[in-house]
C-alpha cells in the first residue's frame, strides 16, 4: 500500500522554511480571528495570537466554533448511544422478552422455571460414568454437593482465567508439558502473568542517529536532523534530511495512527512543531520530543504496511513488517525521544500526556507489552495531573483535544484492567467532568476532512467510547450477578430477588443492550452478518452502501488496499463487538463443562451464541492480518485466541458441547469453526517469534492441536 498517496497532498511542501521556499496556497481558514474577519483578510489561525495580530500588536480573539451539520450528526450519535448506559442499571430484576440473536431454534421461556435439557442416553451415561469420547479429555473433578443455580455459572472478564477453570486445568493437565506451563500462571494476578511472560524480553537497543547512519540501508530512511547538544552548540548528523522527508513521515502518522488514536492536532503539529524543528533543530523541549515520537510512528506506519515481513511461517509471510526482530522501524527517532522525555517528565500539560501516550503506542508496535502498560499508566496519571491542576483547559480552544486524549487514556487502561485485572489509576472519576468529544473544535485540516470522509474515524472513536462504557456496566452487573467461582460470596448464593437469582435473564438483557448499540451505529459503520451463519440480530442493522470492506479468510490472496487505516478501524469495531458478545455468554460454557447435568434449553442456547460469537473475527483476516504493527492493543488478542481455540477444541470432545453443536448449530458451523481455528492459529504462529505471550500460547496450542512449527 502506498501510504504516501492515501490522501490529498494539499500541504506536502509545508510552510515556508529555510528548507523550503516554495510558496503555495494554504488551506482555507476554518475560523479566522475577529480582526482578520473584520479586515476580510486571510488568518493564520495561530494561537494565542495569529501572525497578523502579532505583527500589528492587536488583541487576538476567536469566536467559539459553531458545530457544522456533520458535527451535529456526531453529537446526536453520541447522545443516542450514551442513552444505552442508563438501561443497564435495572437489569436482572425481572424476565426478558428478548429473543437471543442466535440463528438457531429457540423455545419460549417456561414461567415455572428453566427446563432441563434432555440429554441423549449415551450422553447421560457419559456424564454419569465419566466415560468421554476422547482419551485425551478428562471429566471435571467432583464439585461437591448441589448448590444454588447461579453458582453453576462463573464470570471473569480476564481471558487467562479460563485456564483456571477446573475442567480446563484437568484437560491441560493430561500433558505434563502444558501442565508445567499453565499451573504457575493461573494462580497469579494479571500483572504477575505479564511480568512472568516478558521478564526475559530483550530491551530495545539504544541506537542514536549516529548509529542509525551506519545502517542507513537496512534500518532508517536517510535523515539528517539538526540536533541541539545539551551542553550547548548545534551539530548536524551526517545523514541527509529534508522538509519533504519529515513531512512524509508525519503525514504517514496522521493518515494511520492518528485516525486510530485521534489525540493529536495535524494542523497545529505541521504549522508549529514541525516547522520549528525544521528551522531550529531538535532541542530538549516537549515539542521536539513530540516530533521525534510522531516521526518514529510515521516510520512504523510506512514499514508496517509496505515493509518486508520479519519472518515466514509455513510458507506465509509474516504480518509483522519492517525493521528486524532486534531493531524495529523508527527506533532512532524513538530513542531521541526517550533521551528527552526525562527533561519534561513532570509537566502538567496536554503535550506531556501526548508524549506518554505516543511512547506507549510505539512500545506496543514492537510487542514490548510491559513498557506499553507502564507508559499507558503514566499517560493516565499525567492526564489526571492536567485535569486537576488546570481544569480551565476544558474551556480553552483545545478542550475537545483534551477530551479525546482523556478518552484514549481511559479506554486503554480499562481494557487492560478487564483483560488482566491490572489496577486502574482513578482517571475514570473525571468522566462527568470531561464529557464526550465531538470534533467540533481545533485547527482545520483538509487532510483530516478527507480522511474522515474515507474512514469515518470520528464516528469510530465515538462508538468505541460508548462500547467501552457499556462493557464496564456489563462487567459490574455480571460480577455482581454471577462472579468468579473461586471468589463468589455466599450472600450471592442465597439471594432470590436480585440479578444473581436469574443470571440467564441478566445475560439476555445485557446482550440486548449490546445489540441495540450495534443497531444504533450510523449507517456507514454498520455491517451485515452472513445470514446463513449468524442469523437474526436485534435490532437489524441498516444495510449500508458504505460497507465495501472485503475481509477474507484466504490469507494468501492479494489483499485489498484501503487508505487511512479504514480496514483496521472497521475490523477493530466489529471484533470488539463479537468479543463482548462471547464474553457475555461465556458463563454458559463454564456451566456446560462443570455442571452438564443441570443444563437447560436456555443454557444450551447461550452456549450456541457463545460459540457462534467466536467465528472469524475480522482482525485475523486479510488485509488487517498483514498490518499487525498498527492493530491497537495487540497484546490482548493472542490470549483471547488461545481461550477461544481451547473452547472450540473442547466443543468437539465434550459430549454436552458436541451435542449442542450438532443440534443447535449444524454443519455450517463446523465448516466455519475449522476456518476460524486456522485463522487464530495463524495469528499466534505469526507472532510467536517476536512476542513472548504468543510464544507461550503457541506452546500450549502445539500440544492441544498437534501443530508443526
Amino acid at each position: 500500500m502506498n501510504i504516501e498517496s492515501t490522501s490529498r497532498d494539499s500541504s506536502s511542501n509545508g510552510p515556508p522554511t529555510p528548507l523550503n521556499s516554495r510558496k503555495e496556497r494554504g488551506a482555507i481558514a476554518a475560523q479566522a480571528c475577529e480582526n482578520c474577519r473584520q479586515r476580510k483578510q486571510r488568518c493564520s489561525e495561530d494561537r494565542p495570537r495569529c501572525t497578523s495580530c502579532q505583527r500589528m500588536n492587536l488583541d487576538c480573539r476567536y469566536r467559539e466554533p459553531q458545530p457544522t451539520k456533520k458535527d451535529k450528526t456526531l453529537v446526536e450519535i453520541l447522545d443516542r448511544l450514551k442513552s444505552l448506559e442508563h438501561k443497564v442499571e435495572n437489569i436482572g430484576q425481572g424476565g426478558s422478552n428478548y429473543s437471543p440473536a442466535s440463528g438457531y431454534e429457540t423455545r419460549s421461556p417456561n414461567p415455572r422455571g428453566p427446563t432441563p435439557i434432555i440429554l441423549a442416553p449415551d450422553a447421560r451415561d457419559q456424564v454419569r460414568t465419566g466415560q468421554w469420547p476422547s482419551s485425551d479429555v478428562h471429566p471435571p473433578a467432583p464439585l461437591g454437593h448441589a448448590s444454588p443455580r447461579q453458582a453453576h455459572y462463573s464470570y471473569s472478564s480476564a481471558t487467562y482465567k479460563v485456564l483456571s477453570w477446573p475442567f480446563v486445568q484437568q484437560f491441560l493437565g493430561s500433558s505434563k508439558k502444558t501442565a508445567t506451563m499453565v499451573e504457575p500462571l493461573v494462580k497469579k494476578n494479571g500483572a504477575a502473568v505479564m511480568l512472568d511472560l516478558h521478564a526475559r524480553a530483550t530491551p530495545l537497543p539504544q541506537d542514536t542517529f549516529e548509529m542509525a547512519a551506519s545502517r542507513r540501508g537496512s534500518m532508517a530512511p536517510s535523515i539528517e536532523v539538526p540536533l541541539r547538544n545539551p551542553l550547548g552548540g548545534l551539530h548536524m548528523d551526517p545523514m541527509s534530511f529534508s522538509w519533504e522527508n519529515m513531512h512524509r513521515l508525519s503525514k504517514a502518522y496522521f493518515d494511520t495512527f492518528n485516525l486510530l488514536y485521534p489525540f493529536m492536532d495535524r494542523a497545529q503539529f505541521q504549522t508549529e512543531i514541525l516547522s520549528a524543528v525544521a528551522t531550529n533543530g531538535f532541542d530538549e523541549s516537549l515539542n521536539s520530543t513530540l516530533a521525534c515520537l510522531v516521526l518514529a510512528l510515521g516510520e512504523v506506519a510506512i514499514s508496517g504496511i509496505q515493509g518486508n515481513p520479519l519472518t515466514t511461517n509455513m510458507g506465509r509471510p509474516s504480518g509483522i513488517k519492517g525493521g528486524s526482530l532486534e531493531r524495529p522501524p523508527g527506533l532512532a527517532f524513538f530513542n531521541e525521544a526517550r533521551k528527552r522525555m526525562g527533561f519534561n517528565l513532570t509537566q502538567c500539560s496536554l503535550e506531556n500526556v501526548q508524549v506518554f501516550s505516543l511512547a506507549s503506542i510505539y512500545y506496543e508496535t514492537c510487542c514490548h507489552h510491559v513498557e506499553f502498560w507502564r507508559m499507558a499508566t503514566s499517560a493516565s496519571l499525567a492526564c489526571q495531573a492536567l485535569l486537576t491542576s488546570n481544569p480551565d483547559e476544558l474551556k480553552s480552544h483545545r478542550a475537545d483535544l483534551v477530551r479525546r486524549m482523556f478518552w484514549h487514556c481511559i479506554m486503554t487502561e480499562t481494557y487492560l484492567n478487564l483483560e488482566f485485572n491490572l489496577p486502574l489509576t482513578g482517571l475514570e472519576k473525571f468522566d462527568d467532568m470531561v464529557g464526550l468529544p465531538d470534533f467540533s473544535a481545533g485547527s482545520f485540516s483538509e487532510e483530516d476532512y478527507i480522511g474522515n470522509q474515507a474512514s469515518h474515524f470520528q464516528e469510530h472513536f465515538a462508538s468505541q467510547i460508548v462500547l467501552r462504557r457499556l462493557v464496564v456496566e456489563f462487567h459490574t452487573t455480571l460480577t455482581s450477578a454471577i462472579g468468579a467461582a473461586e471468589t463468589r460470596q455466599p450472600s450471592l448464593q442465597a439471594t432470590d430477588n436480585s440479578a444473581s437469582a436469574n443470571p440467564t435473564a441478566t445475560i439476555k438483557q445485557l446482550a440486548m443492550q449490546l445489540d441495540r448499540w450495534r443497531g444504533m451505529l450510523p449507517s456507514h459503520l454498520c455491517w451485515q452478518d452472513d445470514p446463513a451463519n449468524t442469523g437474526h440480530v436485534y435490532p437489524p442493522p441498516v444495510p449500508s452502501m458504505h460497507d465495501s470492506f472485503v475481509f477474507t479468510a484466504d490469507l494468501d490472496a492479494p489483499p485489498v488496499i484501503y487508505p487511512f487505516a479504514a480496514d483496521i478501524q472497521a475490523a477493530i469495531l466489529r471484533t470488539r463487538y463479537y468479543y463482548v458478545k462471547f464474553l457475555l455468554h461465556r458463563p454458559y460454557i463454564y456451566k456446560a463443562l462443570h455442571h452438564p447435568e443441570s443444563m437447560t434449553h436456555e443454557d444450551a442456547e447461550g452456549v450456541a451464541i457463545a460459540l457462534k460469537s467466536t467465528l472469524s473475527w475480522p482482525i485475523t483476516t486479510s488485509p488487517v492480518r498483514n498490518q499487525k504493527r498498527l492493530i491497537p492493543c495487540l497484546y490482548c488478542w493472542s490470549q483471547k485466541f488461545l481461550a477461544v481455540l481451547l473452547i472450540l477444541h473442547l466443543s468437539q470432545q465434550v459430549p454436552i458441547l458436541a451435542r449442542i453443536r450438532a443440534t443447535h448449530l449444524g454443519d455450517r458451523f463446523n465448516t466455519d469453526a475449522k476456518q476460524t481455528t486456522a485463522l487464530y492459529i495463524d495469528w499466534i504462529r505469526d507472532l510467536k517469534d517476536i512476542d513472548p505471550t504468543a510464544l507461550w500460547c503457541w506452546s500450549i496450542l502445539k500440544e492441544v492441536y498437534s501443530l508443526e512449527e
